[in-house]
């Protein structure tokens, strides 16, 4: 069993300015990541950059996310190969993405381009020995009107690796996004740890309230994101999935979604995450003193 590491999310237009700040912090290691454009940016160059920061401390890079519509769009689909292809020079043996749609349509008119797109992609992975995780994230889209990601839900996920049966391709999983669709996390985790190869650290909550009189259609936000430790995710439970898995990845916290802890207050919530998830997993790992030789 290893210890789960809890590090943080580092916009890739923010590493020189923000990066040194959060492992000053405490955070164990950190996702490096762009959302539908790294224009502008030599990836090559950032991963040294990202070298010399971290310097000899003991963290690491737990992936390079490059959350893009391989779907729909060519040009998403060329840029996400090359971050495959340079994600070895960050030091980390994974890359964090969307799995795409056609956006306005329904989920499954887009499976059989989701098996062309990722059998490709998930060998190419594979070739450079990586693992390849699709956010669960919906952007706003629903089984009919799919927007950006078809991968947020778990009827999805049951078509997806039927489709590209591929060991190196997982899931990155955060339970605030299933609690946007009042599924327990915590039961689905049970069910689909073996195929969680990283999570985001983000909660949500439901706001009994607000479901009750105004429902699900969006007329009132019934379940916002919160930081960890403030949302309604039994997080040990998290822990002792995982573990009980053998679960071998990190956990990254996702701040700057929070409606509470946000602005000036948005380092305190992250810190107070990273604290409160290394509690949930136990703490820091103890040697047994009579294992000593």
């Amino acid at each position: 069993m290893e210890q789960i590491k809890i590090g943080t999310c580092v916009p890739g237009q923010k590493v020189e300015e923000w990066l040194p700040g959060m492992l000053d912090a405490g955070f164990e290691c950190f996702e490096v990541n762009f959302h539908m454009s790294y224009e502008g940016y030599d990836l090559p160059k950032l991963a040294e950059t990202v070298k010399r920061i971290v310097d000899g401390r003991p963290v690491n890079v737990a992936t390079l996310g490059y959350y893009c519509n391989p779907i729909q769009n060519p040009d998403h689909f060329e840029n996400l190969k090359h971050v495959i292809d340079v994600a070895p020079l960050f030091g980390t043996d994974m890359v964090s993405t969307f799995a795409g749609a056609y956006n306005g349509r329904p989920v499954d008119e887009a499976m059989p381009k989701f098996k062309e797109v990722f059998t490709e992609l998930c060998k190419r992975a594979a070739d450079k020995g990586l693992r390849l995780v699709i956010e669960n994230c919906p952007m706003g889209g629903t089984w009919q009107y799919a927007q950006e990601n078809i991968a947020f839900n778990p009827r999805a996920w049951e078509m997806m690796f039927d489709a590209v049966p591929a060991e190196n391709l997982g899931l990155e999983w955060e339970p605030g996004h299933q609690i946007l669709q009042l599924i327990d996390p915590v039961e689905q985790l049970r069910e689909w740890a073996p195929k969680v190869f990283h999570l985001h650290g983000k909660d949500g909550t439901v706001k009994k309230d607000v479901l009750r009189r105004y429902g699900v259609l969006g007329a009132m936000d019934f379940a916002p994101e919160r930081t960890p430790g403030f949302g309604d995710t039994n997080w040990r439970d998290i822990f002792s999935i995982l573990h009980e898995h053998n679960f071998v990845g990190d956990v990254c916290v996702e701040g700057y979604h929070d409606p509470v802890y946000r602005g000036q207050w948005q380092m305190t919530a992250q810190t107070h995450a990273l604290q409160y998830l290394k509690w949930c997993r136990g703490g820091d790992f103890v040697p047994n003193p009579w294992d000593k030789a």
